[in-house]
């Protein structure tokens, strides 16, 4: 059964602020699709969670239109109303916004200087730095 995430209505913004368990309910609707309760409780099992505390979740999630639910029978599943791309795009946009005071170019020279970035992945990011350039020239009239 396939889903399609649908991006939140918040202006086609997203979500702002998530929570590490928001954060973890969505990744395991976004890797299961649609699931009930006691599935994505399943799922976050190492953080040994009460299966009440993950419905609770999923309601405030739903009530902030991050996830939605359809009755299966006396069970309720759930699946993400957020796409996880623009997820990560302001989760990374506010990591860049507060500790590298919107400079992404900080954040990638922290990586690098770091060690965040093995060197076999320096061949990935300059052939991914040459696409954008070349997508950039095609868009520029």
């Amino acid at each position: 059964m396939s889903t399609t995430p649908v991006v939140a209505s918040a202006a086609m913004k997203g979500p702002r602020n998530l929570g590490e368990l928001q954060l973890a309910i969505l990744r395991a609707l976004w890797q299961q699709g649609e699931a009930s309760v006691a599935e994505v409780h399943d799922a976050l099992r190492d953080r040994r969670l009460a299966l009440t505390t993950i419905a609770t979740m999923l309601r405030k999630m739903e009530e902030k239109a991050l996830v939605a639910h359809r009755e299966n029978g006396r069970q309720f599943l759930y699946r993400s109303k957020v796409d996880p791309d623009l997820v990560q795009k302001n989760l990374v946009g506010e990591l860049v916004s507060r500790l590298f005071d919107g400079d992404p170019l900080a954040l990638v020279n922290h990586l690098l200087r770091a060690g965040e970035i093995e060197l076999s992945e320096l061949d990935e990011l300059r052939r991914t730095v040459a696409d954008a350039e070349r997508q950039k020239k095609k868009e520029t009239p």
